[in-house]
């Protein structure tokens, strides 16, 4: 197809009919090979990577030698992510998806803690409950490495372009806001973050930069009430017991309050992302929220709405009460899970990891007073 006949060719999801050969590409990509043979062989990979990376390709080749479609590769996924689930959460529970309707596309738009496992767990729930996955909104920061793009591309991920600027950035936006309207008009759900980067310090708080981007392409055709409502958006509440990164936004955090700023190293993200995934987690609860039908004149009205939700539809953990200081009814063990997560932090971070678990406490009560 031509950039004409498909103007999101560079953002958008592969389509199945190019999954064998992103598939074949990456097979053959000798720095994803070296990855994956380091991380099997952690003690061997040094000294013999170069015997072992040939058998790390064929076993990988065996693995996706049947995945010719979105799907397949999703199902492949799928496999992956009911084991980590049962190795790092004690349970996964979910409310308000019963009052989604299974053929409404919805933009989902999230609070933000964890890089991939937000989208992930609420693809989970929604697979779970026979509805389709959602197209994932995903910054370009992520996706330094090709094979890494390639890989979340397959899995419905459409790329968000942040390293662009000036001209390019306005060109940018505006092909984004072009195609999350054509996602939802066309039936494909999408989640979307309610802010760039994570929420580190526990306050989940929608930009309405985010929602004035959706209206960027649709100016001239309709009110940005209009086009807010076109999109049948949703606001999701998603909450961990315990946080894999939480010390490692606390030691971030404490920096930049002792020392005037952080310097993220250059894979920094990508370590993010693993302990994400293999972290202990507890307890974790997705809420889907109300569509929001009522008409907001203003991104920062709109913003207010979201924010009302994702806060009051909140799951509360007994991490969250402990570091809130509520600890009536809570047991000793999970007094003591607690106190070994602030104890991973230097003493001067504990107040910081400590405030990152009581701010959803503390701004659910503002709600509700």
């Amino acid at each position: 197809m031509t950039e004409q006949v498909d103007p999101y060719k560079e953002i958008r999801p592969y389509r199945d009919d190019e999954v064998a050969d992103v598939l074949t590409n990456i097979l053959h990509n000798n720095e994803f090979l070296t990855a994956v043979t380091q991380y099997q062989f952690p003690k061997m990979a040094s000294s013999f990577g170069w015997l072992l990376k040939p058998f790390v390709r064929i076993a990988l080749a065996a693995k996706v030698g049947e995945v010719d479609s979105v799907y397949d590769f999703q199902m492949l996924v799928a496999n992956y992510m009911k084991k980590m689930i049962a190795r790092t959460t004690t349970k996964l529970t979910c409310s308000g998806i019963d009052h989604l309707d299974p053929e409404e596309a919805y933009l989902f738009v999230s609070n933000h803690r964890d890089i991939a496992m937000d989208p992930a767990f609420l693809n989970w729930v929604r697979y779970q409950y026979g509805m389709d996955t959602v197209r994932i909104a995903i910054g370009d920061n992520l996706l330094r490495k090709p094979y890494v793009s390639d890989i979340m591309r397959m899995n419905k991920s459409f790329i968000v372009n942040r390293s662009a600027s000036g001209r390019e950035m306005m060109k940018a936006l505006t092909q984004l806001s072009s195609y999350i309207d054509h996602s939802i008009v066309g039936g494909h759900s999408i989640w979307l973050a309610q802010r760039e980067g994570r929420a580190k310090d526990g306050n989940d708080a929608t930009d309405p930069a985010i929602l004035k981007m959706l209206y960027m392409a649709h100016r001239k055709q309709r009110s940005f009430a209009e086009q807010a409502k076109r999109l049948n958006i949703v606001p999701v509440s998603i909450s961990y017991e315990y946080d894999p990164c939480d010390y490692l936004k606390a030691n971030e955090l404490y920096a930049k309050a002792t020392e005037g700023g952080y310097e993220k190293s250059q894979y920094e993200d990508i370590a993010s992302i693993v302990k994400g995934i293999t972290g202990n987690k507890g307890h974790v609860h997705i809420a889907f929220g109300d569509p929001i039908e009522a008409g907001f004149e203003t991104p920062e009205a709109l913003a207010g709405e979201i924010d009302r939700q994702i806060i009051e539809n909140y799951h509360l953990h007994a991490s969250n009460l402990l570091a809130a200081g509520q600890d009536a009814g809570i047991g000793e063990e999970q007094k003591l899970g607690f106190k070994e997560r602030l104890n991973q932090v230097p003493e001067g971070a504990q107040d910081i990891l400590r405030q990152m678990y009581a701010n959803p406490v503390m701004n659910q009560k503002k709600f509700q007073e």
